[in-house]
């Protein structure tokens, strides 16, 4: 009977169990205020902003930018779904842009080719998403951005605990910098989001909008509102359960050990799966931790995912470009060349398992497995 090795496995610990006996007793009253004093701790950021999830994160950021109907926010084609509909929400524009066809993330030479052509005043910034946990090349990105007047949103929700240039991800120079504490899962153990950022007016704006609005003296321990209240904007419902809170605050106090171990076993991969047929594996241009072990196949990769699963090992496809959705596609009449790159990436990308709890022995049956599936390739 073959082995499973799921594509994600959650790693909870003694740390995330008492973590969260201390809500359910009633102990203490600042697991949220302590997540985000951890990651300003951690990031050098000014501020943080805990969210319900990074979806609410992304969606906070727009609200905080007072994004409007018909204002452009420029994103990769290579993204997942809820980067582009953050911006749909408001009957604001997304402007897709093709990808760098080694680490996957937005070409930067398109990215301004792009804001070469649009000059509006309605062009407000670019979301940036950091594929896999490899971040884009900042230095030219931020460069682009003050040339042409744009905010940068990075959507780091494959970089949480990562690094640029040896910089946390979070204070390198962003507008605002969102996290994800389940990215790529639908049934996760807890959600939790974050957003970073240096601006007073931003960081206001969020923790007003944040929850409906609502200007009061303030709330008691246990989240009752004071008896007189008011509502001065149109808000959001995306404060963090305390559970939930204690749950990333023990995640996120392990996030240096979570990231070591998946880069020792990209390491392990790199060096069983090199000048294998059929493979390539990524291209590591910047600091990497790997959220990700995304690999290419040459040809027929949906045959070589299937044959990897009747194996037991899942994979997985990051990302169908956005251009493809049916949505995106009708709304936009966009066709299928329209981003050649993103398209040739989509084609052959598989998205190994790669996760801190992940054993030796798992990360060899992945190894063989592959190893026996390009073998047999046709």
């Amino acid at each position: 009977m073959a082995r499973e090795i799921p594509f994600f496995k959650p790693d909870i610990s003694s740390v995330e169990r008492e973590q969260i006996e201390q809500v359910l007793d009633l102990e203490g009253e600042t697991k949220i205020v302590d997540l985000e004093k951890a990651f300003v701790k951690k990031t050098g950021a000014t501020y943080a902003v805990s969210t319900n999830s990074g979806t609410s994160a992304l969606h906070l950021a727009m609200c905080a930018m007072d994004l409007k109907r018909g204002d452009k926010i420029i994103c990769s084609v290579n993204s997942f779904p809820s980067v582009p509909e953050v911006v749909r929400h408001f009957d604001a524009e997304p402007i897709f842009v093709d990808i760098d066809s080694d680490d996957f993330n937005i070409d930067l030479d398109a990215f301004e080719k792009v804001l070469e052509e649009n000059s509006s005043k309605k062009l407000k910034g670019a979301i940036i998403n950091h594929v896999g946990g490899q971040p884009t090349d900042l230095d030219r990105l931020y460069d682009i951005a003050t040339k042409y007047n744009i905010k940068i949103v990075e959507d780091a929700s494959d970089a949480m605990g990562g690094t640029y240039n040896g910089t946390p991800i979070g204070a390198t120079g962003a507008d605002i910098t969102c996290f994800s504490f389940s990215p790529h899962m639908k049934h996760s153990i807890a959600n939790a989001g974050m957003l970073l950022c240096e601006d007073d007016t931003l960081y206001a704006r969020s923790i007003l909008l944040r929850n409906h609005a609502i200007q009061s003296d303030g709330w008691d321990k246990y989240g009752n509102l004071e008896y007189m209240y008011d509502v001065v904007d149109i808000g959001c419902k995306y404060d963090i359960s305390v559970l939930d809170a204690a749950y990333a605050l023990a995640q996120y106090s392990r996030v240096d050990k979570m990231i070591a171990r998946r880069q020792a076993i990209a390491k392990m991969y790199d060096e069983a799966l090199d000048g294998i047929k059929h493979v390539t594996l990524p291209t590591k241009k910047r600091d990497h931790i790997y959220q990700l072990y995304i690999i290419r196949i040459d040809r027929n990769r949906d045959g070589f995912a299937r044959a990897l699963k009747e194996k037991g090992v899942h994979t997985g496809l990051h990302y169908i470009p956005l251009h493809l959705m049916s949505y995106y596609k009708q709304k936009y009449g966009l066709r299928v060349n329209d981003f050649q790159q993103a398209l040739q990436t989509y084609q052959q990308v598989l998205s190994l398992p790669i996760y801190h709890n992940m054993s030796d022995s798992d990360v060899e049956y992945v190894c063989n497995a592959v190893k026996e599936v390009a073998a047999a390739h046709i």
